[in-house]
C-alpha cells in the first residue's frame, strides 16, 4: 500500500506544482466567473427559449455543475493525459517498475492522481460560484446541500471517467500523442451530440447534463402551456441581450436508475483499467532501440585504411540562418508518423474542394490543430531532451536559433494553408490572406511563449484545443485566422498581440540564457 500512496502523492504534487497547472487554474477561475452571467450580461450559458431560472442555490448549483462537467471534461483530458509519459521522460518509471507494485495499482494510482488534479480545479470553480451567488442572487438564501448535490451526481463521475480515459489512451497509443488528442476530440464530439429522451438514454450520458436539460425544458413548457419543442442553448451564446423571463427552478429529484448509472460509470472505468493492465509496458527496456555493436579491431583497421584524411573536404564556417531554418523545417515535417501526412493532404484537398467559407471557418482550424504535436514543443524540446546547455551556448541563440524555430513553424502553417490562400487570392480577398498569415504568426508566437515560459508543451496543447473548439463553435473572440467578420482594427490587434508574445518570448529566453 505504501508504494501506491507514494506514487499517488508524488504524481499529484509534481503536477500541481507546475506552471501549466497554475496557469490552467487561473484560466479555470476566469472561466468559472462566466458560467453564470451577471444580470446585465450580453451573453448566456444555459437559456430555455426566453427563460432563465431565478438566481437561487439550485440554479447556481446545477448550471455551474453542468458547465464544469462539460468544460473540464473538455480540457481535463489534455491536462492529465501525459502522466505515464512524464514518468518515462524523467526515468522515474524504471524505479516504479522495480518495485513490487502491480500494473493495476500503478495505473489506478495514475487515475486517482488525474482525478485529484481535476478535483482541485472543481474546488476552485465551486469557490468562485459561491462568491458569485452572493453577488448575483435574487434574494434567495444559500442552501449548501442543494448547491453541492449536482456536483457529486453529475460532475465527479464524468471527471473520474475522463481520468480513466487519459490513462487508457496512454497505454494503448503510447507515444502517439496526436492520436490521443484527435481521438479524444472525436469521442468528445460524439458524446456531445448524443441525444437522450428516456431514463435509459440518460444513464448513457457521460456528462450527466441531459436529464437536467430535459427537466428544464419540461418546466418551461408547463409555464408557457405549450407542447411544442422548446429551444435551448447551452454554452456561450454572444449577443443575447434580450431580457429573459424568470422562472423558479428548485432542482430535480434524480431517479434511482440515474444515480446507479453514475456509479456504474465509475465501476466501468475501474473495470477498463483492470482489462488494460496486462497491456501496460511497465517501462520495459526492450522497448528501447538496441545499442549498436562496437566495431571490432578488423573493422577499425579497415576504416582507418579506407578513409583518407587528405581527401576529406575542408570544414567551413557558415553563420547564415538559412541552414538552421531548413533543418528546423525538415524536423517539423518529419516529426511523427508518415501516414499522418495523408490526413494533412486530405485536409489541404478539402480546402480546395469545399466552399470557401467552410474551408476557412472549419477545415483550416482543424488542419492546423492536427499539427499540435509538431508545434507544442517548438521551444521546449531542448530542455525536454536535456540538450539546452549545448543549444543555448551556440552562436547567437536568440537571433539565429529562436528565429529559425519561429520562421520554420510559420512556414509549415502557411504551407498547409496554401490552397486556401490561393483561393482567397484569386477572389481578391487580400484581407483574408493577411488574416491567415497573421494567424500563423499568432499561433506560433503563442506556442513559443508558452514553451519558453513553462519549459513544457502541455499548456499549449490545452489552450490550442480550447481555441480550436471555440472556433468550430464560431465564437468571434477566439478567431485568430480571419474566418469570421471582424472590425477594421482586427488585423492590427492580431499583429500587436503576436508582436507582444514574441517580445515576451525573447525576454524570457534572454533571461534563461543569462542564468
Amino acid at each position: 500500500m505504501k508504494p501506491f500512496i507514494a506514487i499517488l502523492k508524488y504524481d499529484y504534487l509534481q503536477r500541481t506544482r507546475s506552471y501549466a497547472f497554475l496557469i490552467t487554474l487561473c484560466l479555470s477561475l476566469a472561466i468559472a466567473y462566466t458560467f453564470v452571467p451577471e444580470p446585465n450580461a450580453s451573453y448566456s450559458t444555459i437559456r430555455i427559449a426566453d427563460y432563465v431560472g431565478y438566481y437561487n442555490s439550485a440554479w447556481f448549483g446545477y448550471v455551474t455543475a453542468i458547465m464544469t462537467s462539460i468544460f473540464l471534461s473538455l480540457i481535463g483530458f489534455y491536462l492529465v493525459n501525459s502522466s505515464i509519459a512524464t514518468d518515462v521522460n524523467s526515468k522515474i518509471g524504471q524505479v516504479f517498475a522495480a518495485t513490487p507494485i502491480s500494473n493495476f495499482k500503478y495505473l489506478f494510482s495514475k487515475v486517482l492522481s488525474n482525478f485529484l488534479v481535476l478535483l482541485s480545479i472543481v474546488c476552485v470553480v465551486i469557490f468562485m460560484s459561491v462568491i458569485l451567488f452572493f453577488l448575483y442572487n435574487d434574494g434567495y438564501t444559500f442552501e449548501p446541500l442543494t448547491f453541492i448535490k449536482p456536483y457529486f451526481i453529475i460532475t465527479l463521475p464524468a471527471l473520474f471517467f475522463v481520468s480513466v480515459l487519459a490513462v487508457i489512451f496512454e497505454v494503448i497509443f503510447k507515444k502517439y500523442t496526436v492520436i490521443q488528442n484527435v481521438g479524444f476530440f472525436i469521442l468528445f464530439s460524439m458524446m456531445m451530440v448524443f441525444s437522450a429522451k428516456t431514463e435509459t438514454d440518460f444513464a448513457l450520458d457521460l456528462f450527466g447534463s441531459k436529464i437536467v436539460i430535459e427537466q428544464l425544458q419540461e418546466t418551461v413548457k408547463t409555464i408557457t402551456n405549450t407542447s411544442d419543442n422548446i429551444d435551448l442553448t447551452i454554452g456561450y451564446v454572444l449577443g443575447n441581450v434580450k431580457k429573459a423571463n424568470k422562472f423558479l427552478f428548485e432542482g430535480i429529484a434524480f431517479p434511482t436508475v440515474f444515480i446507479l448509472s453514475r456509479l456504474l460509470w465509475v465501476l466501468l472505468g475501474i473495470s477498463l483499467i483492470i482489462i488494460i493492465a496486462p497491456l501496460f509496458h511497465r517501462f520495459n527496456v526492450n522497448d528501447r532501440t538496441p545499442a549498436k555493436k562496437a566495431a571490432t579491431n578488423e573493422e577499425k583497421q579497415f576504416i582507418s585504411n579506407t578513409i583518407q584524411l587528405m581527401n576529406m573536404s575542408i570544414v567551413s564556417t557558415n553563420y547564415s540562418i538559412f541552414p538552421l531554418i531548413k533543418t528546423d523545417f525538415l524536423l517539423l515535417l518529419r516529426k511523427g508518423k508518415k501516414w499522418l501526412w495523408l490526413i494533412n493532404l486530405i485536409g489541404m484537398i478539402l480546402s480546395l474542394a469545399l466552399p470557401l467559407t467552410i474551408a476557412h471557418q472549419m477545415v483550416l482550424p482543424v488542419l492546423w490543430f492536427l499539427q499540435v504535436h509538431r508545434l507544442s514543443d517548438l521551444t521546449s524540446k531542448e530542455i525536454t531532451n536535456h540538450i539546452h546547455y549545448f543549444s543555448f551556448s551556440s552562436y547567437k541563440p536568440l537571433s539565429r536559433l529562436l528565429v529559425s524555430q519561429l520562421l520554420s513553424a510559420i512556414a509549415l502553417m502557411l504551407l498547409l494553408a496554401l490552397p486556401l490562400i490561393i483561393r482567397l487570392g484569386i477572389t481578391t480577398n487580400f484581407e483574408g490572406v493577411i488574416s491567415i498569415i497573421l494567424g500563423s504568426v499568432f499561433i506560433v508566437s503563442l506556442t513559443a511563449f508558452l514553451g519558453i515560459l513553462t519549459n513544457r508543451k502541455k499548456l499549449f496543447e490545452i489552450l490550442f484545443f480550447m481555441i480550436t473548439y471555440a472556433n468550430l463553435n464560431r465564437i468571434p473572440f477566439a478567431d485568430y485566422f480571419g474566418g469570421l467578420t471582424h472590425s477594421d482594427f482586427y488585423l492590427i490587434q492580431l499583429g500587436l498581440i503576436s508582436i507582444f508574445l514574441i517580445s515576451l518570448s525573447v525576454l524570457r529566453r534572454k533571461h534563461q540564457l543569462s542564468q
